[in-house]
């Protein structure tokens, strides 16, 4: 069964990255008015506004992902009732 797990979750990974990307753009809209965050490079952003970019894009990112990796390890042990970490 584990072995089902790993494309399983490759699947849903690449749709939490897809949800995470709407998310920011949501969010950095509203926080900024634009529609696209600042690329790091740009001579058209200031710094503070480049690294608040990145800051709010990790921060979803990573809430995105853990709250995915999350889900499908309950749901993984809900479907088969093995746990992730047995060997």
């Amino acid at each position: 069964m584990r072995l089902l797990y790993r494309p399983l979750s490759l699947l849903v990974s690449v749709l939490g990255g897809l949800l995470a990307t709407a998310l920011f753009k949501r969010v950095w809209s509203g926080v900024s008015g634009d529609e696209e965050a600042p690329e790091a490079t740009s001579p058209d952003h200031s710094t503070r506004e480049v690294l608040l970019a990145a800051l709010l894009q990790g921060a979803i990112f990573g809430v995105v992902k853990a709250g995915v990796d999350r889900a499908g390890a309950k749901g993984f042990r809900k479907l088969t009732g093995e746990h992730l970490d047995d060997k």
